[in-house]
């Protein structure tokens, strides 16, 4: 075993169950909760001496509980520790666009190359690139004033510019004492600042955060920055998410639904077509073919926004079913962190997270290890508490810059058998303010996305109606309020025909039930794989929208059923084949006036 590695371990082993340790101290080196120590087994058999992370989780004494971010296999009672003297942190800087992490921030790539498909444990690699150059533009002169969080200059990064800020962990305000504009790697100073003591400190392009600790709070104990009431609305460019059930630009949203269902085919539309600068992907816990699936087709995509690839304004964190569960639950608080990082540049920010339910499964697992008492189905007694900490980081800063930026988080939850009333869902629902939920039944319809209208809600409505009235229309909460009634008692009529046949229903109730069916039919569903339909502007979801309620307030006069039936089939199909049609082209003219001309 490394010598030199002897000497600075301050701490052994005393107990192993399975991911989770018992260490005790060796020195009067104080023991920290969520400080990051390494295990040296004595009982590996790798050709080169291994450091396993993990991180400590509860202190008694001179002892401490601590889960492994590695397999324990080869671990023993009196394998030696080594403290870090510092929390689980990521790097911030340029160069974390376009990559694919773990939850740890490993890049996977890089290690893929290093070590072929089987990547072995106790490696480090770091996670900006140490030799890549980057052209630093300073934007403050010698003798600047300033705090935490404020810009010092930027760099290029892909299509952004990549602002590079005192690091936030300083208190108080600094002065500029040294800054140069070059071509500087990531470890290259670029400035240096004179601290409150009055000592001097080298400013690099990367700094480090806790991924525990929001990065928001540091600024705003500064004054310079401050969380704004979110009033615009996360474009998705999903006409059934915008109209019915908006998610605002820094708000949170939930997407639950049983297996098969849809949740990665709409989170993954959800983040090629919002109208956001940056997006991250959490999967934490999904199947790995899923993963790989997301990995292998985004930098093939075209950026709808951009034309670039998609991957140029995406972040991949990737920990997968088969990979360390105790590293699948940092991987949320990884991703988020990254996402504040952006969102303090001014940025949109877009965190999805894909699936939380399988995040708090992690938790539970550890919380059972630690013998700690079971809540709920057996998940720790602080998951309410731990889902509403993750969710309250998302939201839309502004700072006395005149930078605005924002940060929507939008997780998707896997309940067994769709049961929306097991413990992960609910505590979610009572957090975010948008849920839509998955319909099994609408999805075995090939209904898409198959999002249940009458389950789910969102509280942004209301919260976003003097938008609506100003960029849309002054009455359009009110019709969609209107429309999402008149498909509940749509489904009404549809029970009272299932019972006693289309028979036992008025003319009335039954041109209801078309209605219903009609705005269901070329409005809610969205064709994934249409070029046209996958993605639907603002603009034209309220040319589209307006048409139906004008449509809808149309006085019918049918003798029976069959014309009814007869009619809102024919009008249906016409409006599914403007829906395919290019927008103002004139083919979708020429269906608008069909559609105007047809007679009931």
């Amino acid at each position: 075993m490394n010598e030199q590695l002897l000497t600075t371990a301050t701490a052994r082993i005393i107990a192993v169950q399975d991911d989770i340790v018992s260490i005790e101290s060796l020195a009067d080196t104080p023991l920290t909760k969520n400080e990051v120590i390494y295990i040296l087994p004595s009982r590996s058999e790798a050709k080169h001496q291994e450091r396993l992370k993990a991180e400590v989780l509860r202190i008694y004494g001179n002892r401490a509980d601590a889960q492994v971010y590695e397999s324990t296999q080869g671990v023993g009672v009196g394998d030696l520790v080594i403290q870090s003297d510092e929390m689980l942190s990521v790097e911030l800087g340029p160069g974390l666009l376009g990559q694919v992490y773990d939850g740890l921030q490993n890049p996977l790539d890089l290690l893929a190359t290093e070590f072929g498909f089987f990547l072995p444990r106790g490696v480090d690699f770091p996670p900006l690139d140490r030799n890549c150059k980057w052209a630093f533009n300073p934007c403050v002169q010698l003798g600047a004033k300033l705090f935490a969080g404020m810009s010092l200059g930027s760099v290029q990064e892909r299509r952004f510019k990549h602002k590079i800020m005192v690091p936030f962990d300083i208190k108080g305000e600094v002065e500029v004492t040294w800054i140069q504009a070059g071509n500087v790697t990531v470890d290259e100073a670029i400035a240096k600042i004179r601290l409150t003591n009055g000592k001097e400190q080298t400013i690099t392009l990367k700094q480090r955060w806790p991924v525990r600790k929001p990065l928001p709070q540091q600024l705003l104990r500064n004054n310079l920055s401050q969380r704004q009431y979110p009033s615009e609305p996360l474009i998705t460019h999903l006409r059934l998410v915008d109209t019915f059930f908006p998610i605002a630009l820094g708000g949170t949203g939930c997407i639950p639904g049983p297996f098969g269902a849809g949740k990665t085919v709409l989170q993954s539309l959800i983040a090629r077509n919002s109208e956001v600068d940056v997006v991250i992907v959490v999967a934490c816990g999904e199947r790995a073919g899923e993963v790989v699936e997301t990995i292998s087709e985004f930098p093939l995509m075209t950026d709808p926004r951009t034309g670039g690839s998609l991957m140029d304004r995406t972040i991949i964190i990737c920990n997968t079913s088969s990979m360390p569960v105790a590293a699948r639950e940092a991987s949320i608080y990884t991703g988020i962190t990254l996402g504040e990082y952006y969102r303090q540049m001014g940025l949109n920010v877009l965190l999805l997270a894909d699936s939380t339910s399988r995040w708090a499964q992690a938790m539970r697992e550890t919380s059972g290890r630690l013998e700690e008492i079971p809540g709920e189905e057996a998940f720790p007694a602080y998951l309410d508490s731990s889902i509403k900490n993750i969710y309250e980081r998302a939201g839309v800063i502004s700072d006395l810059q005149g930078n605005n930026g924002s940060l929507t988080m939008i997780g998707t939850v896997s309940p067994a058998g769709g049961n929306f009333e097991e413990p992960v869902t609910q505590s979610t629902l009572s957090t975010v303010k948008a849920f839509l939920g998955l319909s099994a039944d609408r999805a075995y319809k090939r209904f898409y996305p198959a999002v249940d209208p009458l389950l789910s809600w969102s509280r942004y409505l209301d919260q976003l109606n003097p938008w609506y009235q100003r960029e849309l229309a002054p009455n359009w909460t009110e019709q969609v309020r209107e429309v999402l009634e008149l498909l509940a008692h749509g489904n009404s009529v549809y029970e009272m025909i299932q019972v006693a046949g289309e028979e036992g229903v008025t003319l009335e109730d039954y041109i209801t039930y078309h209605q219903s069916l009609f705005v269901d039919m070329v409005y809610l569903q969205q064709d994934a794989f249409d070029s046209v339909d996958v993605t639907v502007p603002l603009e034209r979801q309220k040319a589209t929208f307006l048409l139906i309620m004008k449509l809808l307030s149309t006085e019918y006069h049918f003798s029976d059923q069959s014309q009814i039936r007869d009619y809102f089939t024919r009008l249906t199909g016409l409006f599914k084949n403007m829906n395919y049609a290019v927008w103002q082209s004139s083919e979708y003219k020429q269906l608008l006036d069909k559609i105007a001309n047809l007679k009931a």
